[in-house]
């Protein structure tokens, strides 16, 4: 299995969520990035949106 390609995106914060970001990332030993990841994970998982984004990728015959 290939590792996935990663690609850059920035957008701006305010200061307070960047400090809960921070902090959050601390308590779970995590990179910022990561908890990133891990939140917008679940929170695509509760809403159905990982399996509406397979299904896509079926559709077009990706593999992914």
């Amino acid at each position: 299995m290939t590792a996935e390609k990663t690609v850059s995106i920035s957008f701006r914060v305010t200061p307070r969520f960047k400090e809960l970001l921070e902090q959050a990332a601390a308590k779970e030993h995590r990179s910022q990035i990561n908890m990133l990841e891990v939140l917008l994970y679940e929170h695509c998982r509760n809403q159905g949106i990982e399996q509406a984004v397979r299904r896509q990728r079926k559709a077009v015959g990706e593999s992914k």
